[in-house]
């Protein structure tokens, strides 16, 4: 009997198990540990979209600086440098009588601001005194007409300079900001040529009266001389000093 109960009690708990089996297929079984990895590798994926994204970013960035550094200056003042520098040598190559030349120079100095001699004329005397007063004082006039030049420069420097600077500090790149630079540069050096120009005109007036006061000094004593001396035909009213 005993053995009798065991078989039913185990045939009974085979066919629970067979009737409940189907029924236990249909149930959603929740497993943590798989839901936790599932959640790391979502987060881990999120993760990396959020690096590719900063990436795409910075790379985007960079193209935009790369073309702000390439960017030109959109202002330019080199016309109105050439234009400035061009007035002042056109003032220096309108000199008049000895200009900047050295032969002409040279020239002059052999003959209308040579020595006097004995040999010479007393109106070849009088003629070079003539030349070079003249010569003086068309130099001075040279670089009266040098400085005024220079100065009207100034307004126009001024101008320049400003709009330079305000072009340097609104660049928006590193070659906008280095061409504002050579340009303000370049205008320094304009400024130069001025400054070079007004000491070479004031230079050249400066030195043809000295040399008209030592080539005076020099016939004085000639005409002196001739004065002085007997038997020279010399008459007192050809006697013209030009200091």
């Amino acid at each position: 009997m005993r053995h009798l109960g065991l078989l039913v009690a185990a045939g009974t708990i085979a066919l629970t198990v067979g009737v409940a089996a189907p029924a236990r297929a249909q149930w959603i079984v929740f497993d943590p540990n798989n839901y936790v990895q599932n959640v790391l590798t979502a987060a881990r994926e999120l993760q990396q979209i959020n690096n590719q994204i900063t990436s795409l970013q910075n790379e985007a960035q960079m193209l935009i600086n790369q073309a702000r550094n390439l960017a030109s200056l959109p202002y330019s003042s080199l016309q109105q440098l050439q234009s400035s520098i061009l007035r002042t040598q056109q003032l220096l190559a309108q000199a008049q009588r000895i200009a900047y030349d050295v032969q002409q120079i040279d020239r002059a100095f052999s003959t209308s601001y040579a020595p006097a001699t004995g040999s010479q004329s007393n109106q070849l005397l009088i003629s070079n005194a003539q030349s070079r007063w003249q010569n003086t004082y068309s130099a001075t006039q040279d670089a009266l007409r040098v400085q005024a030049g220079i100065v009207g420069n100034l307004d126009t420097n001024r101008i320049q300079t400003s709009a330079l600077v305000t072009s340097s500090q609104g660049a928006s790149g590193a070659l906008q900001a280095t061409q504002a630079g050579n340009q303000i540069l370049a205008l320094n050096a304009q400024q130069l040529v001025d400054l070079t120009a007004v000491v070479t005109a004031q230079g050249r007036a400066q030195s043809l009266e000295a040399a008209q006061r030592a080539s005076a000094q020099d016939q004085g004593r000639e005409q002196l001389r001739r004065f002085l001396t007997p038997g020279q035909g010399y008459q007192s009213s050809n006697v013209q000093m030009f200091h």
